[in-house]
């Protein structure tokens, strides 16, 4: 019997106003894959993350995580928007690491990390410490545990950031564009860890433009153009027998980094 993909995406669409965003998305994730999406910038991927995530509202076809449809339940044939309480539920169960970090300010590496720990999954400030302690060395920042945003790099914010996702023991992590933010110095230390996590069977599903990062991590590659999958399969399918006149443009933007 086939395992029951983690997420499976089948016909999503999504429109912004009369701009048809998402023309059609089909993708599966099996549990400890990495996935990654690349394209030129308005193809659809952040959309896509961000309707997986439910911070976007897909207008049609279906998001399903563990079996679950996400967002919606059919209720007499018709799609019936969930409640907030059960929305939050589906959104705990998917971690996000953004372009931007997203760190409250006030608040140190160890208490951004740990508050979602004690506002959402409700643990006790003790057990939230040493889970935020736990990450926090494993993404390099045991010594920083201490420091407000404002006194790390863009870098160690990110890790922070991936700290943060990463402890609410998600059952699928987006990353969106991480490292674009970064000066080009700091892109190797957010990647490293984002390897050490696919290594250790982290269900991933990103958005990338680091090819190199994408061809080496990546278990499928889909390739996104005008909204719609234009070309998918193993990284070294996509990127070594592009199908189209479309990828291999895009891929030309990246001449020479596969050492072709």
């Amino acid at each position: 019997m086939t395992e029951q993909p983690l997420l499976q995406a089948t016909n999503v669409r999504k429109h912004f106003g009369a701009i048809e965003v998402l023309k059609g998305i089909d993708l599966t994730v099996q549990q400890g894959q990495v996935v990654s999406l690349i394209g030129a910038s308005g193809s659809g991927k952040t959309t896509f993350l961000r309707c997986v995530n439910l911070l976007e509202e897909h207008d049609g076809g279906e998001i399903l995580l563990d079996g679950d449809p996400i967002g919606y339940r059919m209720i007499g044939g018709k799609r019936k928007r969930l409640n907030e309480t059960m929305v939050s539920a589906q959104r705990a169960r998917i971690g996000m690491v953004f372009q931007q970090f997203n760190l409250f300010p006030h608040l140190t590496a160890a208490e951004n990390v740990m508050l979602g720990l004690t506002k959402v999954l409700g643990k006790n400030h003790a057990e939230a410490k040493d889970i935020a302690g736990h990450w926090l060395a494993r993404v390099g920042l045991g010594e920083r545990r201490d420091h407000y945003p404002y006194q790390l790099s863009g870098g160690q914010q990110q890790r922070v950031a991936i700290a943060r996702a990463v402890a609410m023991q998600p059952r699928l992590l987006l990353f969106d564009e991480v490292t674009s933010a970064l000066d080009p110095e700091l892109v190797a230390e957010v990647l490293s860890v984002m390897q050490a996590l696919a290594e250790s069977g982290m269900t991933m599903l990103l958005v990338s433009h680091e090819m190199l990062f994408v061809r080496d991590v990546s278990h499928h590659v889909l390739f996104l153009d005008q909204g719609r999958v234009a070309q998918a399969g193993p990284p070294t399918e996509v990127f070594d027998n592009p199908q189209s006149e479309r990828l291999r443009s895009f891929l030309g933007r990246f001449h020479g980094i596969f050492g072709r």
